[in-house]
């Protein structure tokens, strides 16, 4: 057990006896949590929305854009030391410019010194800047700092390639044995095609990588690249669901199911499998995002008959034979509220998702990926403002609330708020980011006026209880 259920569990004693769940209070006394900023530069220090800290826990990986959405300009990838402050830079874009390449959204893989983000193509200029479908994911092992190892191939120019991707991935999150990475995706290809016909739209998939060389040829326009990793589409889209149905026209933001999988109600273990949101029409013809599970086979190499893995000058590319996609939540309003990632327990019994509740409040839901009736997880006064995770036990869960960081007990729905109460300009901002041994939690906030504001990196870390 980590550390920090420990302190807490010694804390809320028997308040937990008997709770229900729009019951149970906000406990509103400080805990015993040691708050420190961590880095102080004049810069920015952006921490992804998981997996920014070292399989160790001793760094925390980190871009340095000042604002969520300036990928495009940011050339910078580097870690902090959680204890000393020291800075590092692993990687720096050659020829950085407004238009791109650009660099960010690190994570770090849970069992290898070696990190992962998003890097622009590298031709990028005023007439191609980096975009939604020119990136790709690069790595950087630790001991190698300044040599680009790119990940996923990627090729736009027919004959296309197997295993390599058209366009551009996004958002990289390890599986729980480090071995394979999701992602979000757009195609380059439909895009481009989708500016003749009408009929066709780039529309957003979620992919996953596995290793597995892949060669590409070098035409030397920098557009194209091998790879190191086998990467397909595992989500089928399409332009015009049909209402009513399981036909979904986006699959974003997801998440690995469980460090391990899950269990399926036969008893087998489901060893791979993606949580993902979907966006479907109802009856009526509205838009609404659901809860979805892609599960996975062992190989994603095989393609059906007709449908390329690499797709062709009109279609976008297939899913793999053995990939069976399921719709898990089917309610009247879908998932709403801040955008986040969804995410479940380490155990993989329970998909964590934002939504509102019967009063209109964004709250904390859960669902298990077998399906079956969802779980408000919180009932807070106030709405969730952001994306969350949980902790590596799979008891707590961490996010923020009325400008202020949060904690809440899954099994419970006891919550305490960690930090002070901040301003608006002032408040916690993306998604609060536990440590391996779950002791600590990274998370941003900006500091400063003007010129001299800049998003920097706050730890919380669980002490020895004192009153609980």
């Amino acid at each position: 057990m980590s550390p920090l259920p420990a302190v807490i569990a010694y804390g809320l004693g028997t308040l937990a006896l008997g709770c229900s769940l729009m019951a149970c209070r906000i406990e509103e006394k400080p805990m015993n949590v040691n708050e420190i900023q961590l880095t102080n530069a004049p810069q920015g220090h952006t921490i992804h929305n998981t997996q920014v800290f070292s399989k160790d826990g001793q760094w925390i990986v980190f871009d340095t854009r000042n604002d969520d959405t300036q990928i495009g300009r940011t050339g910078r990838i580097a870690m902090v030391n959680v204890h000393t402050g020291e800075t590092r830079t692993l990687y720096q874009t050659p020829n950085q410019s407004p238009d791109g390449p650009g660099v960010g959204a690190a994570t770090w893989s849970p069992v290898a010194d070696r990190v992962l983000f998003i890097h622009g193509i590298r031709n990028a200029d005023a007439s191609r800047p980096y975009s939604m479908t020119r990136r790709t994911g690069v790595a950087i092992d630790i001991d190698r700092p300044g040599q680009p190892v790119f990940m996923d191939a990627r090729n736009i120019i027919p004959p296309f390639t197997k295993g390599a991707l058209r366009g551009g991935t996004h958002a990289h999150t390890w599986s729980g044995d480090g071995q394979w990475i999701s992602f979000t995706y757009n195609d380059h290809v439909m895009e481009q095609l989708a500016q003749t016909d009408s009929a066709v739209s780039d529309l957003r998939m979620v992919g996953v990588m596995v290793p597995g060389r892949v060669a590409v040829p070098d035409d030397g326009s920098l557009e194209n690249n091998s790879g190191e990793y086998f990467a397909v589409v595992v989500t089928a889209v399409t332009e015009c669901p049909t209402r009513g149905t399981d036909e979904i026209e986006r699959a974003f933001d997801e998440c690995w199911i469980g460090t391990h999988g899950y269990l399926k109600p036969d008893g087998k273990r489901q060893r791979r499998a993606i949580a993902f949101q979907g966006k479907v029409r109802n009856a009526e013809g509205r838009a609404v995002t659901e809860v979805f599970v892609a599960d996975l086979p062992d190989d994603l190499t095989e393609e059906a008959d007709g449908q390329p893995l690499a797709g062709t000058a009109t279609t976008r590319p297939c899913v793999p034979v053995g990939v069976i996609q399921r719709r898990i939540t089917f309610s009247v309003a879908g998932i709403e509220g801040p955008r986040h990632w969804l995410r479940t327990t380490p155990d993989g019994e329970m998909i964590l998702y934002l939504a509102n509740d019967h009063r209109g409040i964004v709250q904390l839901f859960g669902v298990s990926p077998n399906g079956g009736e969802p779980r408000q997880l919180t009932a807070n006064p106030f709405p969730v403002q952001g994306p969350f995770n949980s902790d590596p036990d799979g008891r707590w869960v961490a996010y923020t609330a009325d400008n202020s960081l949060f904690i809440t007990e899954l099994a419970t729905g006891d919550t305490h708020r960690l930090t002070a109460r901040f301003e608006d300009a002032d408040k916690p901002v993306g998604a609060p980011n536990w440590s391996p041994d779950g002791s600590t939690i990274a998370y941003n906030r900006y500091v400063g006026e003007g010129d001299g504001r800049f998003l920097q990196i706050f730890l919380l870390t669980f002490q020895e209880p004192s009153v609980y």
